[in-house]
């Protein structure tokens, strides 16, 4: 009998062992595909003039987030809030020259933290905003970090025989320096492949990490950071052509709203003033604005054909089910509407993202949520799709776990978005969104001066053409308290 216990012992031990060992290997890769300046604005979101084939179709395969915010609506900081999983306000980085490691040295990454867990982590283009060329945050990786650098491409009868800026012609290590360097062309409408330009590149890397990974018996998490449709707008001919007999509507807002705080805005052409030909000083000729919306999504279009060949190559490795996929831009985009373009304002266009899931535990491929959500809830989500603990790390998490949503468990994990976006003289604009109203509240560090206030209803006044803040104290005092709710914010540079 006691021989036959030990048999009986060993053998469970062997299948428990064997069922670990199972479930270890269904742990699910994850795939997170970071786009610059994306938003919401292409066929799975509505846009059917838009050609999306390859972003629509991985709508198809998951659930797509149709009110979703990022943190702050610029590069760097949205993407540490993406990587750190907390909100501008509680790093106090606002900007893109401080280093969010300034703030928060022992922070664990997004990455890192699925590193921690027995995961290769891997990074290709541009996922943090820490310059092109450099090593892009090496606690993150398990290997060297990828970044493709963008460069100037041609002198083309299309620029009139300027160079091109390439967002990273500025790299970060020079970041006190964009004032000074040459103003480029805005767009370029070069006969080339799409290998010529830094998106063809960056695919061709995801797709050999790709094959690389097919071959190893650990999970992987990929970060690829596709480049377009930032400034400037070049793209290959054949994506420009897409869209040369497409009626490309114009906004037919040009101011801000009115009431609105003078510092609310921001100066309407933003980056645009770092190219040519545009003028300092508003407004653009007609022809000039149709040029440029056209290359916003001419350089789109291309951007998508990259990511469709990474996801073709994820099915041809039969990876695909196995695969977390997330889609996510970084922020909105202004393409004209009050006047405004780029990014750098608290308002709507600015600040709505588009976020897609795909894979594994999303319980209806092809659904949409309406559940208001933020850049800071994607970290963990997947930490919670990838059965890792609940992070418990030395930075806050900001985010809440979209989990439930994702299986149909849930309809929404909160009431509200929150965001913010500093403005000079010390000054910081903290907004909530909710599923009908914006309130920003204007707030100057260090003075008693009391707060101003924007309200906008998006059922009555989906364009903001006017502050409403002044004919509703008693709605303005009632989504105050739902700021209230939030930690006081960390001054840009300081403490609290």
């Amino acid at each position: 009998m006691k021989l036959l216990y030990t048999v009986l012992s060993l053998a469970a031990m062997f299948l428990s062992s064997g069922v670990c060992s199972l479930a270890a290997a269904k742990q699910p890769n994850v795939l997170l595909i970071l786009v610059d300046d994306l938003k919401p604005s292409f066929g799975a979101y509505g846009a059917e003039f838009v050609h999306s084939p390859n972003l629509d179709r991985l709508a198809a395969r998951g659930m797509r987030f149709e009110a979703a915010y990022c943190n702050q609506a610029v590069c760097a900081p949205s993407r540490n809030n993406l990587l750190t999983g907390a909100r501008s306000t509680s790093l106090g980085v606002y900007s893109l020259s401080r280093h969010f490691r300034k703030a928060a040295p022992d922070a664990i990454t997004l990455p890192q933290y699925f590193k921690q867990h027995g995961y290769h982590a891997a990074g290709v283009g541009k996922v943090f905003h820490i310059g092109h060329g450099n090593t892009g945050d090496p606690k993150s990786w398990s290997e060297p970090f990828h970044p493709e650098k963008v460069i100037d491409y041609a002198l083309t009868e299309s620029t009139g025989g300027q160079l091109t800026r390439e967002e990273a012609y500025f790299s970060n290590q020079a970041l006190d320096r964009i004032g000074e360097l040459p103003r480029g062309a805005a767009w370029e409408r070069a006969d080339v492949s799409d290998d010529d330009y830094s998106d063809g590149r960056i695919a061709i890397e995801g797709i050999e990490r790709l094959r690389r990974f097919k071959e190893s018996d650990k999970p992987f998490f990929l970060a690829l950071g596709f480049t377009k449709p930032h400034l400037p707008f070049c793209a290959p001919e054949k994506y420009w052509a897409l869209y040369d007999d497409v009626d490309l509507q114009l906004s037919t807002t040009h101011d801000y709203p009115d009431g609105a705080p003078r510092y609310a805005g921001k100066e309407k052409h933003g980056e645009l003033n770092q190219y040519k030909p545009i003028p300092h000083v508003p407004p653009l000729e007609p022809e000039v604005e149709k040029t440029l919306v056209q290359g916003y999504y001419a350089a789109l279009s291309y951007m998508d054909a990259q990511v469709g060949r990474v996801l073709d190559e994820l099915d041809a490795l039969g990876l695909a089910d196995d695969t977390i996929v997330v889609l996510w831009g970084d922020h909105g985009y202004h393409l004209g509407d009050h006047g405004a373009w780029t990014k750098h304002t608290n308002y709507e266009q600015a600040n709505r993202i588009p976020i897609i899931f795909a894979g594994p535990d999303v319980a209806s491929p092809g659904s949409a949520s309406s559940a208001l959500v933020e850049t800071v809830d994607i970290y963990p989500t997947l930490a919670a799709l990838a059965g890792l603990p609940t992070p418990d790390v030395p930075q806050p998490i900001d985010g809440q776990s979209l989990a439930g949503v994702l299986s149909g468990e849930q309809e929404s994990v909160r009431d509200h978005a929150y965001h913010a976006f500093p403005r000079g003289g010390g000054r910081l604009g903290r907004a909530v969104r909710t599923s009908r109203y914006r309130l920003v509240e204007w707030m100057r560090f260090g003075s008693d001066e009391p707060p101003e206030y924007e309200l906008y209803d998006y059922q009555t006044d989906p364009l903001e053409t006017r502050n409403q803040a002044g004919d509703y104290p008693e709605l303005v005092e009632e989504l105050r308290k739902k700021l209230d709710t939030h930690p006081a914010p960390i001054p840009p540079g300081g403490r609290r």
